[in-house]
């Protein structure tokens, strides 16, 4: 079966955060929110402090009198104002998006919590001088733009980047693994949209530029964030004759292969990366290892799988 959809929304494009975006420059609002909000400490390894099986959101007073310069204003959580902050010294139980979204069931508020925390978060980080004349930049309107000296605003980056399932049109699909991917992990090719480009030529030239195959079908799936550290996946499918020669010239694809659809199942029925390497016996057994379920790429190859 060569056409198929989502067989559900991506882990991370189901946030169901209210991002009260007219709260943003209401600062008297804010004040008077600051009392019952709520805040997630974040550190710049993207972790947080996780208690049981639950995100770890204290209240803003244990923090600061009001709303400081350096929180961010992620949205409203039953009438409470959730902010973020960074904080390097943060102890306790960590973990990251990566792995909460795999090892955790959090709902889909919580989600968007983490997802928007560490993309604005990260944006700030590297945001600090403006791109318009190198001058120092203040955090305005709740952590949502940046403004110089002259009042000229910055907005968060979002780097829009393809995913794609190759397949042949049939039972097999088109898998590699990257340089510094451990062995038998793989995944969906991927790569950045150039300045110019559409997100179709994007996904010809990525394509080829990683394993040297022609694609055609070229069809579009569904996106998710990936705050990783910026970047929105626009995930596609296309169709690849499996008999051309494979040829890995810019450097970043390892090895790849075509995979059977039962491999891919039996993959997908293996569990993720990490839950399957930390049981060497069962790494060792599979001949495929698949991304978790905080990836887009889980959510196409599954897709894919359950569609023939």
């Amino acid at each position: 079966m060569s056409v198929f959809e989502l067989n559900g929304l991506p882990l991370l494009s189901r946030s169901a955060l209210d991002r009260a975006e007219t709260l943003r420059s209401d600062e008297q609002a804010l004040k008077q929110g600051w009392a019952e909000a709520k805040l997630v400490r974040m550190n710049r390894r993207g972790q947080v402090r996780i208690d049981g099986d639950q995100l770890v959101l204290e209240a803003a007073l244990d923090y600061a009198s009001e709303p400081v310069p350096e929180a961010v204003l992620l949205g409203v959580v039953d009438g409470a104002h959730i902010w973020a902050v960074r904080d390097n010294e943060l102890e306790g139980r960590l973990m990251d998006l990566r792995v909460v979204g795999t090892t955790l069931h959090l709902d889909d508020v919580i989600l968007g919590i983490l997802s928007t925390a560490l993309a604005l978060l990260n944006w700030h980080d590297r945001a600090g001088y403006s791109a318009v004349d190198g001058s120092p930049t203040t955090v305005s309107n709740a952590g949502w733009s940046r403004v110089n000296a002259s009042g000229h605003e910055e907005f968060p980056r979002i780097d829009p980047a393809i995913i794609c399932l190759v397949h042949d049109g049939g039972d097999r699909v088109l898998l590699g693994r990257q340089q510094n991917w451990p062995e038998k992990m793989f995944s969906l090719l991927a790569g950045f949209v150039e300045a110019g480009e559409s997100l179709e030529r994007c996904v010809e030239r990525e394509v080829r530029e990683e394993v040297g195959v022609a694609v055609r079908d070229i069809r579009y799936l569904g996106s998710q964030p990936w705050p990783l550290p910026r970047s929105l996946m626009l995930g596609f499918a296309a169709v690849a004759d499996p008999d051309a020669p494979l040829v890995f010239s810019d450097g970043e694809i390892a090895e790849a292969h075509w995979f059977t659809r039962d491999e891919v199942r039996t993959a997908l029925a293996a569990g993720a990366w990490g839950s399957v390497t930390g049981d060497t016996g069962n790494a060792e057994q599979q001949r495929l290892l698949l991304p978790g379920s905080i990836s887009i790429a889980r959510t196409i190859v599954e897709s894919w799988a359950a569609a023939g």
